[in-house]
């Protein structure tokens, strides 16, 4: 089964791409996922209110933008398949991509767009209130009406878990910062701005042992690392910012990958380190992390991958 261009992952790079492929005749299949590396659709699956996405004036919510964004592909003409593509082969073009049912693709390009999975809490109490109080992104859902005014939670101590409390200050009346240990990872100049903000109170020493609520998060209970005693803070939001894992195990180091695993990609470009392989969204995006972004990205890798057909041609 031969392609002209396989597009892997449905978050908004891959089902932005799938349209503008579509668009430019382009004829492109895209592989949803299933279940390695999260779920179809990607992480505004498990997003509730979204209002920072152009276009809707009173907000989406996450599931209904990306079925809006799959609907859109499909009427243009993508074929999508429900499957995690277990494999790829990139030594030679075209390229071979094996799919979880052990069906043998190949196409001429190839755009990734697999995504990056928020690391989680490992608890019950996280599964149970994701959603409901508990986000991975400030940015995203930071300004939300709930979070407004109250007190609000950061957990991390890297570069990521600071930008975020202090972007949280902007709405919430006192923001903690949790951290397990005594310093921060954070640079320098982040540490102290976090330091010296009047709003940020830094726990430290301390983990979240669960997640508080009934029908949405109102307090943690934490626990010392180093006195083993237990303590409860009031909170109307807590934001993981515990890193991320990108989805690109599938590729078995084939393309050039930093030390966190994320996809290399050229300067001012989506192509990777080889050619006629691209790569878009939060696979390769370690700074942004947005869907307006990861969409962006996806219209540029379709626009990239064009260029270089054409110059197969």
């Amino acid at each position: 089964m031969s392609e002209k261009v396989i597009i892997i992952g449905s978050g908004p790079a891959g089902l932005t791409a799938a349209i503008y492929a579509s668009r430019a005749n382009m004829k492109p299949l895209l592989f949803e996922g299933f279940q390695d590396g999260g779920i179809p659709g990607g992480q505004l699956m498990i997003t509730s209110l979204v209002e920072n996405f152009p276009g809707f004036p009173e907000g989406i919510m996450g599931p209904s933008l990306m079925s809006n964004m799959r609907e859109q592909a499909v009427n243009l003409g993508a074929r999508l398949i429900m499957e995690d593509v277990i494999s790829v082969k990139l030594d030679s073009r075209p390229f071979t991509v094996i799919s979880s049912s052990e069906e043998t693709y190949t196409a001429d390009a190839l755009i990734i767009a697999t995504g990056a999975l928020a690391r989680r809490l490992p608890l019950d109490s996280e599964k149970r209130l994701w959603g409901r109080g508990i986000s991975a992104c400030a940015v995203c859902d930071g300004a939300l009406p709930a979070f407004r005014d109250k007190p609000l939670a950061v957990i991390g101590g890297g570069d990521t878990a600071v930008e975020e409390a202090l972007h949280l200050t902007q709405f919430a009346s006192k923001v903690y910062l949790i951290h397990r240990r005594d310093e921060l990872r954070a640079s320098k100049i982040m540490r102290e701005r976090v330091l010296n903000h009047p709003k940020v109170e830094i726990l430290w020493n301390k983990t979240v042992e669960e997640f508080i609520g009934d029908k949405s998060l109102s307090s943690l209970r934490l626990r010392d690392t180093v006195t083993g005693e237990f303590s409860e803070i009031t909170a109307a939001g807590a934001f993981e910012a515990i890193g991320h894992q990108p989805n690109t195990a599938f590729l078995k180091n084939q393309l050039e990958l930093d030390s966190q695993g994320y996809i290399i990609t050229k300067p001012n470009s989506t192509a990777a380190s080889i050619d006629g392989v691209f790569a878009a969204g939060d696979v390769q995006d370690t700074k942004y992390r947005q869907a307006i972004t990861a969409a962006a990205s996806g219209c540029q890798s379709v626009i990239d991958t064009e260029h270089f057909l054409n110059f197969l041609l």
